[in-house]
């Protein structure tokens, strides 16, 4: 159980025009993975049969389209989250929607991705949603892009095809200027498992990795910032008048026990008494990790302040650029006063 907990969670979306194959791929994940109890398979095995989009195969998008308009419609609407695991890392998958007035559920979606799985139709290859989609993972910093190139088995394999959609994204990432930490490239068919989680037997001419062992080897360690410390108060945890603890998730930074803290924006200051964890008290703690911090003083500290070292605080502003994602029908107006909640 404690090696379970220490592998390494890495976080991903899938997303891409309509019926590209995005819940089919997840599906597919899962199944190849062995990650679905055998009742729930021979549940969808049925269901397959009334609601399926695959003929006579096993309709493995069912596994994530979980609402009944969904099904009903062969669609994504909302983002559908699933976790999975491997001996190598812990998962959890955003599956997000293609339709076009769904792209602000994508946009959300995508926003906590540590890696984006774009899917290209090889039928069709890059469309305005694949563009879309790849622009807003490029505004939202998204370091890992792989370019999954499905259905390929709908044109034999064919190594012109995979190319020229390869060649025709990368002239379209480099329009505008966007440069992942790693791109690959994969050419698969998620309906029967080729190169997803083993390598396909009708691609020879493809050398890399199949979609899982890009998933399990991609170094994104390095993606997080060590240095500042950002630390956002989301609880306060007062269970009884001998604790009171300041739970959240680490934005970034390292903090140790003994660390000298300031809170913002009051300004005062104390220093971190203990890092307390489901498990257990820890000597430190890094980037993503949702711990409980106890301090040595009793200073205010409430929900949405941020903890910061003394020695690395960031600058205060009331005035900032930055790129919005308007999510609302109607545009936004130069000029007009909007709310803005903070999280």
């Amino acid at each position: 159980m404690g090696q379970h907990e220490r592998k390494e969670m890495l976080r991903f979306l899938t997303c891409g025009n309509v019926d590209d194959g995005k819940s089919t791929l997840i599906g597919r994940l899962l199944h190849d993975s062995k990650m679905i109890y055998e009742d729930h398979l021979e549940a969808i095995t049925r269901d397959s049969k009334k609601s399926g989009t695959t003929g006579d195969d096993v309709d493995l998008a069912l596994l994530v389209d979980g609402l009944q308009a969904e099904r009903e419609q062969g669609i994504t609407i909302d983002v559908a989250y699933r976790y999975f695991s491997t001996a190598k890392r812990k998962f959890i998958i955003a599956d997000t929607p293609g339709h076009e007035q769904y792209t602000r559920n994508m946009a959300t979606g995508a926003s906590t991705c540590d890696l984006a799985i774009i899917l290209v139709d090889a039928r069709y290859g890059v469309q305005t949603q694949t563009r879309r989609h790849s622009y807003i993972a490029s505004l939202l910093g998204i370091k890992h892009i792989v370019v999954a190139i499905n259905k390929m088995d709908l044109n034999g394999f064919d190594e012109r095809v995979f190319e020229s959609i390869k060649a025709d994204y990368l002239k379209f990432a480099e329009g505008i200027a966007f440069k992942p930490t790693t791109m690959a490239f994969v050419p698969m068919s998620a309906l029967k498992g080729d190169n997803v989680v083993n390598k396909s037997e009708r691609s020879p001419w493809y050398t890399g990795q199949s979609l899982m062992e890009i998933l399990e080897t991609v170094e994104i360690a390095s993606d997080r910032n060590y240095t500042d410390l950002r630390f956002p108060v989301q609880y306060v945890n007062r269970p009884n008048l001998n604790f009171r603890g300041f739970a959240g998730t680490l934005a970034s930074g390292i903090v140790h026990k003994g660390d000298e803290i300031v809170v913002l924006p009051s300004g005062k200051s104390s220093r971190v008494k203990s890092i307390v964890t489901f498990e257990g008290e820890l000597e430190q703690a890094g980037p993503g990790q949702a711990v409980t911090l106890t301090m040595e003083d009793e200073i205010d500290i409430s929900r949405g302040d941020l903890l910061v070292h003394a020695d690395n605080v960031p600058q205060v502003s009331d005035a900032f650029d930055a790129m919005l994602v308007w999510m609302a029908e109607e545009p936004m107006l130069p000029g007009k006063k909007y709310d803005i909640k903070r999280a």
